[in-house]
This record gives structure tokens, C-alpha cells and sequence, in this order.
């Protein structure tokens, strides 16, 4: 399943960098400002989101922060596990 998620990912990314190359040379700047141009680098700034955003799964930026995610919550686990028998003598003292 993770592979299959992978290459559908890639062919997302191959199809942005598609667009994007063939929309830059369509792009002038050269009038000096206008809307069309500033059209132009809005899409081209969203499709560039668009790819880092595919590069940042296929990297697996996700599982390695999963994985410190899931360490992180067993530690607390083990701490809260060993403070619960000193709070549970702390009531029944009482």
C-alpha cells in the first residue's frame, strides 16, 4: 500500500513539474507589472508548493517524524506508569 501511495506521488509531482515548465517561458515579466504577470507568479509560486509538498512525502520526512513522535510518547507512557503507584500510595494514606 505504501508503495502504491509512493508512486501515485510521484506521478502527482512529475505532472506538477510538467505544468510548471511549460507555463515559466508563457510567463513575462518584461512589461513591467500587470496582472497577468502577477497572475503568472502566483501559479507558478502555488505549483511550486504543490511539488515540495509531494518531494516532502516521497522523502519520508512523515515516517521519520512519526517515529520520534511515537518514542517520545512511549517514554511518557513508561514515566506515567511509574509515577501512578507513588500517587496510588499517596491516597490510599491519606
Amino acid at each position: 500500500m505504501k508503495k502504491r501511495n509512493k508512486i501515485k506521488h510521484f506521478i502527482y509531482l512529475l505532472i506538477a513539474l510538467g505544468m510548471l515548465l511549460y507555463a515559466l517561458p508563457s510567463i513575462s515579466f518584461a512589461g513591467g507589472f500587470s496582472w497577468v504577470s502577477l497572475f503568472g507568479a502566483v501559479w507558478a509560486g502555488f505549483a511550486l508548493l504543490v511539488i515540495a509538498s509531494h518531494l516532502h512525502i516521497l522523502i519520508g520526512v512523515d515516517d521519520a517524524k512519526q517515529r520520534a513522535l511515537d518514542e517520545i510518547r512511549k517514554q511518557k507512557m513508561n514515566q506515567w506508569q511509574l509515577k501512578w503507584p507513588e500517587e496510588q500510595r499517596r491516597e490510599g494514606g491519606v
